[in-house]
């Protein structure tokens, strides 16, 4: 038995592919890639602590297993926040 209709979207961010290059998240329907050379951070990090991300007050992307904080902003408008990590 299947159903007609497609369940209700639940959650605001999820990550929906990793490769050895980088993730891509998805945040309120707009899917960004943040590659490895830039988000250092997520490169060596186990699978459980990548998937595990929240989107706190609609703008902060919150990797609690990471200790890392975005602003969905940043990834919109990277230009406007040039300081990365060395």
């Amino acid at each position: 038995m299947s159903s007609s209709m497609l369940g209700a979207v639940i959650s605001e961010v999820e990550v929906t592919n990793m490769d050895r290059f980088g993730l891509w998240i998805l945040v309120r329907e707009k899917e960004y890639f943040l590659p490895y050379g830039e988000y250092p951070w997520f490169k060596d990090a186990k699978v459980d602590q990548l998937l595990n991300v929240q989107l706190l007050n609609k703008d902060h992307l919150l990797w609690p297993d990471l200790d890392v904080d975005l602003s969905v902003e940043s990834l919109d408008q990277p230009d406007n926040y040039p300081l990365t990590y060395r």
